[in-house]
């Protein structure tokens, strides 16, 4: 196994530079008096994360989108807090796993892991890290885009989760290797995914075609709100390696603005959002996967200086506070709508190793902020 620890500094700014309707809050098992103490959200970054650790979901083999995704809120955990015993955890994991891509179908379900393994080689610069993902996009399988120009689909449908578990890996890919041909595959991906399925008026994504002109008993818009959770949240990821110089830099930065003030005018007055952000009505109990993608991306957005501080710490305020009250005394992370591909109710005890990879990665985001001073106990 790796060591991370001798020169931790160095990693750690490395990996950086790589990458109205109102249910009551949750209530907290043990309330946290400090959410905006750099200790207090460093404590419970940690506790998160050993909860998952000693409670997983899948099997100890499994490196599939579910799993992916909790990883990739471990890497920024070690990020921000410089713990390189995140790091350490998930060079653990890519070992046990040979590095090897997930094992799913989807082509953009298969690349979820690889994000991490990848940004472990921006800190070890290790060649193992990621050969194996290069040689399954080259291998020309029917789900690779050296086999299928549209090689990213799930049940024959484009669906907005692929542009989270799939586009960013191949922005960091091209980072690694210097290799347009990653960019230029990601950007055909991503944006033909984007043509599809986004509705400019509303400023969100319909999660697959499924849900275009279909509505709500309401008679409103299904607006997923883990689904636009997976696609807000990809573009911090993506626009970390993208060359300033890219020709599509500005459009991925437009919709992250665009989605970021529609998001936000979603948002619960308990600070979370419902998982139909067209119709919080329809679904009254708070939903913390897509809360927590909502909240790192708005707090990276904020910290870059693509969002307006004054218009955007409010709602990471609400939301940061929303989600440590979804926390439970043992560090589960609770009202996580279960795997799926629309809204649907949410129970407080619903969780996943998502859910936890998405309030990791909010966690993060907002230390932060809090680190740089940004944020703090004061309202802004």
């Amino acid at each position: 196994m790796a060591s991370f620890k001798a020169s931790a500094g160095i990693l750690v700014a490395c990996l950086i530079a790589s990458v109205g309707i109102c249910q009551p809050a949750p209530a907290p098992a043990s309330k946290i008096e400090t959410p905006f103490s750099a200790a207090s959200i460093t404590t419970l970054l940690e506790k998160v994360n050993r909860y998952q650790t000693e409670h997983p979901v899948k099997n100890k083999s499994d490196r599939n989108w579910e799993r992916g995704t909790w990883f990739t809120g471990v890497m920024a955990a070690g990020a921000a807090t410089g713990d390189t015993n995140y790091f350490e955890q998930a060079w653990r994991f890519g070992e046990e796993q040979q590095w090897q891509p997930g094992t799913e179908k989807s082509g953009g379900n298969v690349l979820t892991c690889t994000q991490t393994y990848l940004e472990l080689y921006f800190l070890k610069h290790d060649r193992a890290c990621i050969a194996p993902v290069i040689a399954w996009l080259d291998s020309g399988k029917p789900n690779t885009p050296s086999g299928a120009k549209v090689w990213y689909l799930e049940g024959g449908r484009r669906y907005a989760d692929s542009l989270y578990v799939g586009a960013p890996a191949l922005a960091m890919l091209a980072k690694a290797t210097g290799d347009q041909k990653y960019l230029d595959w990601m950007n055909a991906f991503f944006w033909d995914v984007q043509a599809e399925l986004f509705d400019a008026e509303a400023g969100l994504f319909y999660r697959d075609a499924r849900f275009i002109g279909t509505k709500t008993v309401n008679g409103k818009k299904i607006f997923w709100s883990r689904g636009n959770g997976w696609a807000f949240a990809s573009l911090p990821r993506i626009l970390a390696c993208l060359p300033e110089n890219d020709s599509n830099r500005p459009k991925f930065v437009a919709l992250f603005k665009q989605m970021a003030v529609a998001i936000a005018k979603q948002q619960q007055p308990d600070g979370l959002w419902r998982a139909n952000l067209g119709d919080a009505a329809e679904l009254p109990a708070p939903e913390s996967s897509g809360s927590g993608f909502f909240c790192y991306g708005m707090s990276w957005g904020i910290r870059n200086g693509l969002l307006d501080r004054k218009t955007f710490l409010p709602i990471v305020r609400k939301a940061w506070v929303g989600l440590t009250g979804c926390v439970s005394e043992a560090g589960m992370v609770r009202f996580g709508q279960p795997v799926g591909d629309r809204p649907v109710a949410v129970n407080a005890e619903d969780t996943h190793e998502y859910v936890t990879g998405a309030f990791l990665l909010a966690g993060s985001e907002v230390l932060r902020l809090v680190n740089t001073g940004v944020l703090s106990a004061k309202e802004d």
